[in-house]
């Protein structure tokens, strides 16, 4: 069974706004822009974003509400943690990370942007072949 016949929500469009963070083709739709911004992103099979910290002066972060498929998430430092759906991932304003697909499996995730004061996305660099085929 296919992530797009998993998923409750559609996958959108390929990425192309964002592509050059990303390693693979990743695809979104953004279901709120309202309120608090929630976008549904799909990633293919070895696909992966970028290290990255989203910063805020106070509230701020992000968190992922894993719906469909196998991935990954990793704190910069700490060990790689393997991602299920149904899984929920906490992500502190300040912190560098990356996520993104299993290699041998699509996956599907909600990024919830937590609101905060002067809320922005650092992008670092990419997640080598080298640190994720280690995985």
């Amino acid at each position: 069974m296919s992530v797009k016949e998993m998923s409750v929500f559609p996958m959108g469009g390929a990425n192309e706004a964002f592509a050059q963070y990303f390693i693979g083709q990743s695809y979104l739709n953004m279901l709120s822009t309202e309120q608090v911004a929630v976008g549904n992103v799909t990633f293919e099979p070895k696909c992966r974003n970028n290290w990255h910290i989203h910063h805020a002066n106070t509230g701020g972060g992000q968190m992922l509400l894993v719906t469909a498929g196998e991935g990954w998430y990793q704190e910069w430092g700490k060990p790689a943690q393997k991602l299920k759906a149904g899984d929920v991932v906490h992500i502190p304003a300040g912190v560098k990370h990356w996520h993104g697909a299993a290699r041998d499996s699509w996956f599907q995730h909600l990024a919830v942007e937590v609101p905060g004061e002067n809320c922005r996305t650092e992008w670092c660099e990419p997640v080598s072949d080298r640190e994720y085929g280690k995985l």
